[in-house]
């Protein structure tokens, strides 16, 4: 059985958490994880005037995906950041060329889950996985979230991501947050999660 973690993270906070995800899947026998990146379609002199060159560097040893990889796997979960409230551009553009995988119905009955991170703890993160869900849906996918057996998502010790519909992490306004011990905790929860479901309907 094949789980792809598919993501794009500009600053390297979505990496981590899908890293970790990917983390989780592994602790689940028999199972083949890889991590992939989308495409990046911003032009490098705009990268570096953003700042995300460092981050980008440190991922460049992470494979681009190809929409073929997507219908190979049985399970796929995609890590994306909030742009007002919606997927990135790059996730975007990347599942916009998918009309292929829906012609043949490759997704159908295939398990798909969603990570994400915001720069605030109200900045969109659960309007970004659920509105990444419609995607989903249309592809014939089942949806699967992180459920309330992780505890972490209901502390209130602590500033954190994470909600019913997925694994999240809190970047901060100037980026400079990375995701903590439970918000990596929960993409981990979430990737085995993922695996175990994507077992249970490849039986």
């Amino acid at each position: 059985m094949k789980i792809l973690v598919v993501y794009y993270s500009m600053y390297g906070h979505v990496y981590q958490m899908a890293e970790a995800a990917a983390e989780g899947a592994r602790m689940v026998g028999n199972v083949e994880v890889a991590l992939r990146r989308v495409p990046e379609t911003l032009p490098q002199e705009v990268l570096e005037k953003m700042g995300a060159v460092e981050a980008q560097k440190l991922q460049a040893n992470v494979p681009v995906c190809t929409i073929e990889e997507l219908g190979q796997a049985d399970a796929i979960i995609f890590g994306t950041p909030t742009r007002f409230g919606n997927m990135c551009g790059q996730m975007r553009q990347f599942l916009d060329a998918a009309g292929q995988l829906w012609m043949s119905g490759a997704l159908i009955g295939k398990v798909g889950s969603v990570i994400t991170s915001s720069n605030t703890q109200h900045g969109g993160q659960e309007s970004t996985i659920l509105g990444f869900h419609t995607n989903l849906l249309h592809q014939g996918m089942v949806i699967v979230g992180l459920p309330y057996s992780f505890k972490g998502q209901m502390t209130v010790d602590e500033i954190t991501g994470c909600s019913p519909y997925g694994a999240s992490t809190i970047a901060g306004g100037d980026g400079s947050r990375t995701p903590s011990e439970n918000e990596l905790a929960g993409a981990r929860f979430q990737g085995e999660h993922v695996a175990r479901i994507a077992k249970k309907l490849t039986a």
